[in-house]
This record gives C-alpha cells, sequence and structure tokens, in this order.
C-alpha cells in the first residue's frame, strides 16, 4: 500500500510527528488547557485524548499546518462535551459552548490564521501556564512520589510506563500516585496559578527538589542494571532549562540547571563498552561533553552574578565545576572542594554532604582525617542501611593498609547496594584486597 493510500509509513509518519509535539509542547498544552477549564485533571485527560484523535487522524490526512492548534481545538471540543455531560445547566459549558462556532467543531479542520485568537493559546500567558504547572505538579498538599510522578507526567508529558520504567516501579503504581494526585488537588482546591511573589521562593524549593530527584535517579539509579537512566536525567535538565528561563532572577535555578549540565558532560565517559561503572579516576577525560561544560559554568556564572551568594545547589554546582576544569583528579583543587562542601554543610546539612566532604578530605588532606568524619557517621547511625557509607569507609582503610577491615566494608556496601554496576565495582574493589 502506497503512503497516499494511509499504509504504515503514513502512520509512522503520524506517530513520530505526534510524539514530537507532546514531548516539546505538552507543558504548554495541558497548562493553557488547565487555565481553559479551570480543572487540571480534566485538562490532562482531554490532552490525552486529543492526541490519541492525532494519532488516527493525522494517519489519514497528514500533519495539519498547525499541529499544536490542531490539539488544543480538539481536547477544547471534548472538554466542552464533558461539561455537557456533567451538567447541560453548567454556567462553565454555557461561557464555552457559546464560544465555539461551527467551524472550529469539523472534526481535523485547520484553524484559520485569523480565528487562532479564539484558542486558548495566549502567547502572553505562555510562560505563566508553564509556571502554574510545574508549581501545581509539585505542589506541597501532595507526597514527594506523588510530585515527581505528575511532574514527569503533565509537565514532562512522559508516559505512565516510561515513568515506571525509569524508577522501576510497577505501571499500576504510577498510574494510582498520578490518579491520586490530581484528585488531591482538586480537593484541595489549589489555584491553577504561580504563586504571590511572597510565596514563591518557598514554594520554588519544591520544584527545584522534585527535578533534583529525578536527575539525581537518571545520573545514578538506585537499583537495576544500569548505571545510567539517561532519559531521565536530560528530562530534568529539559525541565530546569524551562524554568530558568521562565525565572531568570532566581539563582537557586541557575544554580541547579549548572549542577545538572555540568554533572550530565561526564556522563559519555561513566560507563564502559559494556555498561560497566567507570569511576572518575579511570574516566577518559577527553570524552567529557565540552558544550554541556560550557552551559554549566555559563549557568553557575548566572546564579554568582545574582549577588546572593550559592545556595545548596549552586554549591554542589561550584564542586561539579571544579571536577569539569580539572585536567585530572590528582589536578583538581581539592582544598576549594573541601571548603565548598563546608559550606555547603552550612547552608544544607546532610550526612551524604559529610560523606563527601569526607572523600575530599581524603584527597586533600589524606586518608586518616577522613576516616575519623566517616567514623563519626558510623557513630551516629546518620546512614542507616546506606551503601554508601561502609563503600567510603572500605575505600579509606585500604589507603591506610587495613585490608582486611577495608575488605569487610567493601563487602558490607555490595551486599546494600541494589544497582547491579555499582555492586560489581564494590566487589572487584574487595577483591583486589584478597
Amino acid at each position: 500500500m502506497s503512503p497516499e493510500a494511509g499504509g504504515p509509513p503514513r502512520t509512522e509518519s503520524a506517530r513520530r510527528a505526534v510524539e514530537a509535539v507532546w514531548r516539546i509542547e505538552s507543558a504548554r498544552i495541558v497548562g493553557a488547557l488547565t487555565r481553559y477549564t479551570g480543572d487540571f485533571e480534566l485538562a490532562e485527560d482531554v490532552a490525552q485524548e486529543a492526541v490519541a484523535e492525532a494519532l488516527v487522524t493525522w494517519s489519514r490526512e497528514g500533519a495539519p499546518e498547525s499541529p499544536v492548534g490542531w490539539l488544543l481545538a480538539t481536547a477544547r471540543r471534548r472538554a466542552i462535551d464533558a461539561f455537557r455531560r456533567r451538567s447541560a445547566l453548567d454556567e462553565r459549558y454555557a461561557a464555552l459552548a457559546g464560544r465555539l462556532t461551527e467551524g472550529e467543531a469539523s472534526s481535523g479542520a485547520a484553524v484559520p490564521p485569523d480565528r487562532r485568537d479564539d484558542l486558548p493559546w495566549d502567547p502572553d500567558r505562555i510562560d505563566d501556564d508553564v509556571l502554574a504547572l510545574m508549581f501545581t505538579a509539585c505542589h506541597p498538599v501532595l507526597a514527594p512520589e506523588a510530585r515527581v510522578a505528575l511532574t514527569l507526567r503533565v509537565v514532562a508529558g512522559l508516559s505512565s510506563e516510561e515513568i515506571a520504567r525509569g524508577f522501576l516501579v510497577p505501571v499500576p503504581t504510577v498510574q494510582a500516585r498520578i490518579t491520586r494526585a490530581k484528585k488531591t488537588i482538586a480537593a484541595a482546591k489549589v489555584p491553577f496559578e504561580p504563586p504571590p511573589a511572597g510565596e514563591r521562593r518557598e514554594r520554588l524549593g519544591g520544584v527545584l527538589s522534585v527535578l533534583y530527584v529525578i536527575f539525581t535517579e537518571g545520573s545514578t539509579a538506585t537499583s537495576g542494571d544500569r548505571l545510567l537512566r539517561s532519559d531521565l536525567a536530560y528530562e530534568a535538565i529539559r525541565l530546569a532549562r524551562t524554568l530558568s528561563a521562565l525565572l531568570p532572577g532566581e539563582p537557586e535555578v541557575h544554580g541547579l540547571l549548572a549542577l545538572f549540565e555540568l554533572t550530565a558532560a561526564r556522563f559519555p565517559a561513566r560507563v564502559g563498552p559494556d555498561g560497566e561503572a567507570v569511576l572518575l579516576e579511570d574516566q577518559d577525560r577527553r570524552l567529557w561533553d565540552r558544550s554541556a561544560i560550557r552551559r554549566g559554568l555559563a549557568a553557575l556564572g548566572r546564579a554568582s552574578a545574582a549577588g546572593r551568594g550559592l545556595g545548596p545547589y549552586g554549591l554542589q554546582a561550584a564542586i561539579a565545576a571544579c571536577h569539569a576544569s580539572a585536567p585530572s583528579v590528582a589536578e583538581t583543587d581539592w582544598e576549594r572542594v573541601v571548603l565548598l562542601y563546608e559550606a555547603l554543610g552550612r547552608v544544607a546539612p546532610s550526612p551524604v554532604v559529610e560523606l563527601n566532604r569526607a572523600v575530599a578530605v581524603a584527597m586533600a588532606d589524606g586518608p586518616g582525617r577522613a576516616l575519623a568524619i566517616v567514623d563519626e557517621l558510623v557513630a551516629s547511625d546518620r546512614l542507616p542501611g546506606s551503601h554508601l557509607l561502609p563503600g567510603v569507609r572500605g575505600e579509606l582503610l585500604a589507603r591506610l593498609g587495613r585490608t582486611a577491615e577495608a575488605r569487610t566494608e567493601l563487602e558490607l556496601a555490595a551486599r546494600l547496594c541494589r544497582n547491579v554496576r555499582e555492586r560489581s565495582v564494590l566487589l572487584r574493589k574487595a577483591a583486589a584486597l584478597t
């Protein structure tokens, strides 16, 4: 069958077109529809219905001149149908139906340029729509895991299957989290709008933390047989870029983006040909993405230029910049890295920060002082069940020549580690001490 007859080539072309438009424009589409309908859950549902209809119609008729306009018009008709089903007397339906013209109702019809103002796609409101969508998906009324799932679904445009695959949880679990999140937002009557300026910085922390969780899982998977889940990491980078464009005056947004870019720059060298993990000291730095490093340093410069001092993400980005600019591990400015971790420990104290500071101290001053820091963490039991603590302790003991103790710690770390690739590195180190 020829493509003109609507055979498989045309179907595949339509699928690629729909996927491309959705991945790039989903946040703006859902945001515009949420503002239009006043119903977050309905907006996401009708947007998905419009995507499903596009797969059929575009395969038959070809992609329209304005794909986004087509999806918005189709989704708006679906929303009107939903309002009609709810109540023929509903005031919102009456207002919406009154604006629906006969021409817009025809299936698959392109929207004339002089009529596009009728669509819920106001160029002056795009930024506000995406910003409101991010703050709504990351609202503090939701549990952290629900914020992550909802952000990936409605802001990043990922399917439930993609989210489940990325976080190694069953698809029904993801779907249940998303459904509960939508219902919670509706029950709490969360307004679809960016928070007032006085509340924005406080709420912004929640948005940034969700992006940080997504990127962290992508850059070092907590479990499974892959070290990297680059699809998650690059989605977090894309969302951080969007957020930095929407909030150019917020230094921590630029700091987070800088951290992502500088960390992702090392991705090409972090895994070997067979997917095995490659440690920092063994990485071929010629493989590092220099364009990503330049973007990261530029974002870090914007964070510093605000004059408020670097926050937690900016400080982590500054540490990543030390690694990115060093020719080798030995030539890294470890004294500066130690100072940056000390500053990070003051503004965002955590046992993981202390553990990373210990690693930097070991490189700057030797393993003896670093082991004292790690032993304090062991004594306080601040990282129970984590493979990171015995992993670092084993490395330090090995450098001090305490081989038997080091092997025991590394074997413990391997038992606790749920990522196959990281576990193999730990076991290889332990075996080398035999």
